[in-house]
């Protein structure tokens, strides 16, 4: 055997643990359950909506939470208007809306804000049983506050997060196909990793919490990926996160290459970052308590995004096919099947529309997006600031 063979078949085990870990977890998805509803006891709730100059789209956003199917006296809505130099605040009370201002020019960034909110601000959500937090630029369902009331009813749990999904896929090929990426990622994921271990992540969006809980912790994460960083916290905690896929909120996903590129380069970057931060006392835990769900934890933050996972199998494929015979080529191919089953998956338990269906074809495009975006982010520095996504001009 050859260096160079050697080297190759080490790259095909190494890229088969994503594989049988995508397989584990869409085939553990079509098991997942909703946990079955205990008396919905209408709990208090706190909408907490961080804002960071969001004018345009905070009164909208204000407008679909008062129209969720829930009693008006039964919740509140509360806005951190976080460095804000556009009207935010105003446009925010003028909806009906409690505004918190905050003006920080060194501690920036949602993390911060949110920390500070439940820190310094708590009576202004002290008589609550639960607060929610979702983005200044979402639509939530109708029935969106009644099914997180009815999962934080149900005994022990703290924690719930809804399915966040994209309210825009017609609007291009690009929030189609994101579309299709969070019906795998934000829905069969969750379910799967949540059948496979009782706990799944936050998704910085459409997360609910436990009042008490928070009045503990604050917001203790301020990376990029504050929401993951607060996952695995939890999970240190032994505190599950549950996931409820009739709880939905829906995000407009920006249509153009520049704006797409800025919000996916700061989510991937910070989400390697804390891959390289939390693999040792995930391991260490496991190694501790033998607990399954340590390994899954891992296993899901170390999991490369779709795009860039789609790369690495192009590479090892075309590497073994040269190289390589017999079962290693059988392996490889074993790849493409489940990662077929796996897209498919995602789309059939979130009943995709057919245009998010036909928009897959456009995927070789959106990987080749993907290339300078990956090659920019090893070299440019890295940024914890609160950057707003440039929204579609309406």
């Amino acid at each position: 055997m050859t260096a160079i063979e050697l080297i190759i078949k080490s790259l095909v085990i190494l890229l088969s643990l994503p594989a049988a870990y995508l397989l584990s977890v869409t085939l553990a998805a079509y098991l997942f359950r909703k946990e079955k509803s205990a008396e919905n006891r209408f709990l208090k709730i706190g909408v907490l909506i961080p804002a960071h100059n969001e004018e345009e789209g905070i009164r909208r956003t204000i407008r679909s939470v008062l129209a969720c199917d829930y009693p008006s006296d039964r919740f509140e809505i509360h806005v951190i208007a976080d460095n804000c130099n556009d009207r935010t605040a105003e446009a925010a009370r003028s909806e009906g809306a409690t505004v918190a201002e905050r003006t920080d020019t060194v501690r920036r960034g949602k993390g911060q804000a949110l920390d500070w909110f439940l820190k310094e601000c708590r009576a202004r959500y002290s008589d609550t049983d639960l607060i929610t937090i979702i983005d200044a630029d979402v639509t939530p369902d109708r029935n969106y506050l009644r099914e997180i009331s009815g999962s934080l009813s149900q005994p022990g749990s703290l924690v719930v997060q809804a399915y966040n999904g994209v309210s825009n896929p017609e609007a291009g090929w690009r929030p189609g196909l994101i579309d299709a990426a969070f019906n795998v990622f934000n829905h069969l994921r969750m379910a799967g990793s949540c059948r496979l271990s009782g706990t799944c992540v936050l998704k910085g969006n459409g997360m609910a919490f436990s009042t008490s809980l928070l009045e503990r912790t604050g917001w203790p994460c301020h990376s990029i990926v504050e929401d993951m960083e607060f996952s695995l916290r939890l999970l240190q905690e032994d505190i599950s996160v549950h996931y409820n896929p009739d709880a939905v909120i829906r995000s407009e996903m920006v249509t153009t290459g520049k704006n797409a590129s800025s919000q996916r380069s700061r989510w991937e970057g910070g989400r390697f970052s804390l891959v390289r931060n939390m693999a040792g006392p995930l391991l260490k835990l496991f190694a501790k308590t033998g607990r399954i769900r340590y390994l899954v934890a891992l296993a899901e933050l170390a999991t490369p995004p779709l795009s860039m996972l789609v790369m690495l199998f192009v590479l090892g494929t075309a590497a073994s096919i040269l190289l390589l015979k017999g079962p290693w080529l059988l392996t490889v191919i074993s790849w493409w099947i489940i990662l077929v089953l796996y897209v498919i998956s995602g789309q059939i338990q979130r009943k995709a529309p057919l245009s998010t269906w036909m928009v897959l074809a456009a995927a070789p495009l959106y990987i080749l997006w993907k290339i300078p975006l990956y090659a920019a982010m090893l070299i440019r520095k890295k940024s914890t600031a609160w950057v707003r996504t440039t929204r579609e001009e309406r």
